[in-house]
């Protein structure tokens, strides 16, 4: 699988939604609301996704990050930030993440993982890749839902 295909995918070009655009110009306080019938905020999903990219990652460095017991382990424990410097964090540790998957990208793509025989990093890419994408498309979801997309720097509407 050539390097293009998957930095594509993580900058959320073609079919996939762009991080940058899914999060951009978006409030702390409309990050922790949940529309009527939502199970999560735009916070929530957003914590969840740095819980899994920082799993894949470690998985990656060859570390062995433990497989939380339940799948709700993997969600936070509160709907919003506190402020916005939290919300700030979250965005650039998410940001700060990708660019490190953007990195792994340019190795060797078939090169086994460190301690996982039959796992390639190109395996792990595409775990996390299609993880974001699922969880940016209900991020544009919700900013619809809460009014607040298209995002200042324009983004798809269909």
């Amino acid at each position: 699988m050539p390097t293009r295909i998957l930095q594509n995918a993580l900058e959320g070009r073609g079919s996939h939604v762009s991080p940058t655009d899914a999060l951009d110009g978006l409030d702390w306080e409309l990050a922790g609301r949940r529309p009527p019938g939502s199970p999560h905020s735009i916070w929530e999903i957003l914590q969840h996704m740095i819980f899994w990219q920082d799993f894949f990652l470690a998985w990656m460095r060859g570390e062995r990050p433990s497989v939380p017991a339940t799948a709700a382990a993997s969600w936070p424990d509160r709907t919003a930030p506190e402020g916005a410097a939290e919300w700030e964090g979250a965005v650039a540790r998410f940001q700060k993440g990708l660019a490190e998957a953007m990195a792994e990208a340019e190795k060797d793509l078939e090169a086994t993982i460190p301690g996982s025989p039959g796992h390639s990093r190109a395996d792990a890419l595409v775990q996390l890749i299609g993880h974001n994408s699922y969880h940016l498309g209900q991020i544009v979801l919700l900013r619809r839902q809460l009014g607040a997309w298209p995002p200042p720097g324009g983004g798809d509407t269909w």
